[in-house]
């Protein structure tokens, strides 16, 4: 018999604190545990819940320092293909085609991507591509946008293409770089994400003054590495569409609500108000249904956002819970977050 070797943990369960309940028929059917942390403008605490000192991978978090490093390795992205560098796009045509133009302006077609096939998240953009008899490509994978990124570097700093995504490579030096310096904190571990990236995983303080210090970022800085994470925010809060795509949680923050918002696989989501006001939280079960509304929630009580603005948005988060053709209950914040 074999021992496993020991892992490195995020927060327990019993570290974590109920942040949200599912309702079906007057009954509290499923409730999602996880840790939070609220930062204000200045990085300063505003409130904790859970365990927001322990480790978490960041996942799709992470693609803003990823695009800024792309950034400040001599890459002049603008507008859209700024925030395809940060996307967990849908895989529209509206999306494809600017990663495909990313990957032009490096002399390079998707066959220099390494992430693996995938189809589209966008319903629409799946159906056409079944009924024209397409096949799943690494170009409509929702990371495509920041591979292409990646490749557009290291062509233009004359690094290796080929193993791009190897940790000691100089893309991925350059994006623990600005991952510290944003962040505060050196990760604890690194791993393989799921589109074959490196991921590093980071505290939940450490990612949200990370974001919070994006967002406060100005595209005037006279600091490279700070100019272009203005120039980012900007370009995400310009292009919602390009982040995530139509209808879509992340867009919908976005565009309705001006918060710079980015989810990541396994429960993790990170927003940022316009006043500087930062959320950064993980559902510890990995599910992201929650997500939205529980950062959003927690940014309205601490007064960064409209409450009746928020509660306007809700109904398009897709947060009830059917019973044949009726709304039998929904997901809702938990009343232990409510009292807290």
């Amino acid at each position: 018999m074999t021992t496993a070797p020991d892992l490195v943990e995020t927060f327990s369960s019993a570290s974590a604190a109920e942040l949200a309940i599912v309702t079906r028929s007057g009954f509290v059917e499923s409730r999602h545990s996880g840790s939070a942390i609220v930062l204000n403008q200045h990085a300063d605490v505003i409130r904790t819940l859970g365990d927001p000192a322990a480790p978490v991978f960041g996942r799709s978090a992470l693609k803003p320092f990823q695009a800024i490093a792309v950034m400040n390795a001599g890459v002049g992205l603008r507008g859209a293909a700024a925030v395809l560098a940060a996307a967990s796009h849908a895989g529209t045509q509206r999306h494809i085609s600017v990663v495909r133009s990313i990957l032009a302006q490096a002399g390079l077609t998707e066959i220099a991507l390494q992430c693996p096939a995938d189809w589209p998240t966008d319903d629409a953009a799946r159906i056409e591509l079944v009924r024209d008899n397409s096949t799943a490509s690494p170009i409509y994978m929702n990371c495509s946008g920041k591979h292409a990124a990646m490749l557009l570097a290291c062509v233009t700093n004359g690094w290796p293409i080929e193993t791009y995504l190897e940790n000691d490579h100089p893309m991925q030096v350059q994006v623990r770089d600005v991952l510290e310096r944003f962040t505060g904190e050196r990760p604890v571990l690194t791993g393989i994400d799921g589109c074959g990236t490196p991921v590093h995983a980071i505290s939940l303080s450490g990612l949200a003054r990370g974001i919070g210090r994006i967002r406060t970022s100005s595209p005037t800085s006279p600091f490279a590495i700070y100019r272009n994470a203005g120039i980012l925010c900007a370009a995400v809060l310009e292009n919602g569409w390009a982040l995530d795509g139509a209808g879509r949680a992340n867009t919908l923050v976005i565009d309705r609500l001006g918060v710079f918002a980015k989810l990541g696989a396994e429960g993790v989501m990170v927003m940022a108000a316009p006043d500087g006001t930062t959320v950064a939280l993980k559902i510890l079960d990995g599910s992201l249904r929650a997500a939205t509304l529980v950062g959003l929630t927690l940014l309205a009580d601490a007064g960064a956002l409209d409450r009746d603005a928020v509660d306007a948005l809700l109904p398009d988060l897709k947060l009830s819970v059917q019973g044949g053709d009726r709304t039998v209950g929904e997901i809702r914040v938990s009343p232990l977050l409510e009292q807290a």
